[in-house]
């Protein structure tokens, strides 16, 4: 992993230029009013992490933090303000927490990407398989969306371009059937990496469960402790409503990853927070574009460097 974070680094930082800009500008706005009494200040600071997606309860956390850190200094500079919120930041966060991406040694390396309508997880799926067929690994495709019209045709289409094989099945049929036949085709043709794309129906929570868990059941039937990983797939623009999908499929199926897409065009990149913060789960990858370059390993000191490093050398 890792090789798209080095090669596209000024790429990596402009997706997160929007945010920057916003929640960045403001901070640096009222680091320069730290003069006011700590009750304005800090009442400054929340709304202005909130308005970036941070969301209450995270924001309510950093300011406490950092209102615990700065009270045992007579005197701050603005600079001192944006180190802190950097250290609180990291704090929140916590990237040392984050258990590597698991790998089957013994077989193919399942990946189940689940989420709503319209979050990109088609698109998601192929700039995956160009990841991992740019490290040398043989890819294919599960098209286990059986119920929206054309995702199937669309998922094909993408492995035609990328000239990797894909598993359907008919239309309306049991997505679990085709996640087996998914497998079967991986084990029999050395697959190194299954891509499975799931329905995006966001159904009542007892069905969900019901139907997610039976995917895993099969998968590891099929696959010894397949999926090896299960990744929600979120728009980082949906702001506090993909924070509310994040801890529902959280709740209800083994979710060890967040993929944000379209992380250029918010400015509110403080999901990120919100997220971890809320439910543990790391943000692995982001989407900064449509190309297939545009998939990112998410890295959580390029994060903070394109919200606030500026800020600080600045300060």
């Amino acid at each position: 992993m890792g090789l798209f974070s080095r090669k596209n680094k000024d790429k990596y930082l402009h997706g997160f230029a929007k945010t920057s800009h916003s929640l960045g500008q403001k901070l640096r706005i009222i680091s320069k009013n730290r003069k006011k009494n700590k009750e304005d200040f800090m009442e400054q600071l929340m709304v202005t992490l909130i308005e970036a997606d941070i969301g209450y309860q995270t924001s309510e956390k950093i300011c406490d933090r950092f209102f615990e850190i700065c009270s045992d200094y007579f005197y701050v500079t603005p600079q001192d303000v944006m180190t802190y919120l950097g250290d609180t930041f990291r704090e929140i966060y916590d990237p040392e927490s984050d258990a590597p991406i698991e790998e089957n040694p013994d077989g193919p390396t399942v990946i189940l990407l689940v989420g709503v309508n319209g979050s990109g997880k088609t698109s998601t799926c192929a700039k995956l398989a160009n990841m991992y067929q740019e490290e040398g690994k043989k890819v294919a495709f599960v098209a286990a969306d059986t119920f929206r019209a054309g995702a199937t045709e669309q998922l094909k289409q993408w492995a035609d371009r990328l000239e990797i094989p894909c598993v359907c099945g008919r239309d309306g049929e049991d997505p679990s059937s085709v996640l087996v036949k998914g497998c079967r085709y991986a084990k029999e043709n050395d697959i190194d990496v299954l891509l499975c794309d799931t329905a995006g129906r966001l159904q009542n929570k007892i069905n969900l469960m019901a139907e997610l868990e039976k995917m895993h059941k099969v998968l590891g039937k099929e696959i010894p402790g397949a999926p090896q990983s299960t990744w929600l797939v979120l728009d980082a623009n949906t702001g506090q409503n993909g924070l509310s999908q994040a801890e529902l499929f959280h709740e209800i199926t083994d979710l060890n990853g967040i993929v944000l897409t379209k992380m250029d065009g918010t400015s509110k990149g403080g999901i990120v927070l919100a997220i971890k913060n809320l439910t543990g789960i790391p943000v692995r990858y982001i989407t900064v574009g449509e190309g297939m370059e545009d998939l990112q390993e998410f890295d959580f000191d390029l994060y903070l460097d394109s919200i606030i490093g500026e800020l600080v050398n600045e300060a």
